[in-house]
């Protein structure tokens, strides 16, 4: 299977800059809770990401790489959610939003290869 050579980096940064994203965020009740959402989702596409490599039968590839792809749109739901209550920190979202959506059409990509 062909891998794009940074996609496991660009998760790892990916998770890592939603965390940053929801330390900046007013303390909610609201926030806090879809923060937490969101982290969990963000820390998943990567996780399963990195596991779908680890040499996993074309099954379980194809299941883990699946995994990925529905918590980058997950991910992708959970912050816009948190865009629209924090305005004032859009510009930071905006370049996660366009990650995430790069993340998912490559996990996409990866998918339509392997199971074919």
């Amino acid at each position: 299977m062909e891998k794009p050579y940074d996609l496991e980096e660009r998760t790892f940064l990916f998770a890592r800059e939603c965390r940053i994203y929801v330390q900046k965020l007013p303390k909610t009740i609201s926030n806090i809770e879809d923060s937490k959402q969101l982290v969990r989702s963000s820390g998943s596409v990567g996780a399963n990401y990195i596991e779908a490599n680890e040499k996993l039968g074309e099954k379980d590839l194809s299941f883990r790489l699946k995994i990925a792809r529905k918590e980058a749109k997950e991910s992708k739901y959970w912050l816009r959610l948190l865009q629209e209550l924090n305005p004032e920190l859009k510009e930071n979202s905006e370049n996660l939003l366009f990650e995430v959506e790069e993340l998912r059409k490559i996990l996409s990509a990866i998918i339509t290869k392997t199971t074919k």
